[in-house]
């Protein structure tokens, strides 16, 4: 049985893409994926209590972005992230709580969270993690889902992104953590395109680029019903494609259709018919529905 998730890893930005713009091209300061490590926070006891799962929401995780700025020229940038309670806060503007400011650069950035983000009190002294209760309309029923957001800003540019930190616990014996989603190798033209080799490309294209089958690696994992009854599912991953140059078709691949069957993961990357030789810059995200997020950089040395 496949399942639709709602996608955890939902980015949003501060301002509306232009017109001619797609997602697959980054031109410009851009926040393609938070990451969480652990994905899932696992409690050893199911309470929605929080003086109770404090000791679990103080456990310190590890938080990675990806954060590519094209057009920068490796100039700094000036992040903040803030945890708060309600998941349609997209700025975190309310019930906030700063939890790490200061100065990347484009590519990757990587913070340690400890104690931990649930672990933090709001201004008035009230656990953050009581005020996400209050504002979950099931109290915690599906597990806790804490939202973070970056912040970040590149001269007069201003992205934000937003990530749920997930908590959960063995309601049911059968239930696991959830394990990072970790992408093979894709294939560049029917040959494996490994990391740290750049790749080299010549011609106008279409370039096809694919992802070796994966099903294996997709979890099966238990959630409840409303009737608290266990009810089995498997992961359906979806990938995000995304470039610096030209575009990619299409720009997602993967996930659950309606009728259950799960999409294929083949694209094709399109240079514009006016590129210069270049190197270009190529990432792939993936997300399992579930929290859990990884992606993987790959790199072409392209000659028109």
């Amino acid at each position: 049985m496949r399942h639709l998730s709602a996608l955890l890893g939902l980015l949003l930005c501060s301002a509306c893409l232009e017109v001619q713009d797609v997602p697959s091209s980054v031109k410009d300061l851009r926040v393609l994926a938070i990451q969480m490590e652990p994905p899932e926070l696992y409690s050893p006891i199911c309470s929605t209590d929080p003086a109770v799962l404090a000791a679990t929401f103080a456990r310190p995780v590890q938080l990675s972005a990806l954060i590519p700025d094209p057009a920068g020229d490796g100039r700094e940038l000036e992040y903040v992230l803030a945890a708060c309670s309600s998941q349609n806060d997209d700025t975190c503007e309310e019930d906030r709580v700063e939890l790490k400011r200061g100065v990347t650069r484009g590519g990757e950035l990587r913070l340690t969270l400890f104690p931990g983000p649930g672990a933090a009190t709001l201004p008035d002294g009230t656990p953050l993690v009581q005020r996400v209760l209050e504002e979950d309309t099931y109290r915690g029923l599906g597990g806790v889902r804490l939202p973070l957001v970056l912040e970040v800003r590149g001269g007069d540019e201003r992205i934000f992104a937003s990530k749920l930190m997930v908590y959960d616990c063995p309601f049911f014996p059968e239930m696991k953590p959830n394990v990072q989603p970790l992408l093979p190798d894709p294939l560049l033209e029917g040959e494996p395109w490994v990391a740290d080799v750049p790749r080299e490309l010549s011609g106008p294209g279409p370039f096809r680029i694919e992802a070796p089958d994966f099903s294996a690696l997709e979890e099966p994992y238990v959630v409840r019903s409303f009737e608290l009854k266990p009810v089995p599912l498997v992961e359906s991953w979806q990938l995000a494609w995304h470039t610096t140059l030209g575009t990619i078709s299409p720009n997602e691949t993967g996930g659950a259709d309606p009728g259950g069957g799960e999409g294929r993961h083949r694209v094709e990357w399109q240079p514009p018919r006016d590129a210069q030789a270049q190197e270009v810059r190529f990432w792939v995200v993936v997300r399992d529905g579930r929290g859990g997020s990884s992606w993987i950089s790959r790199t072409v040395r392209y000659t028109p």
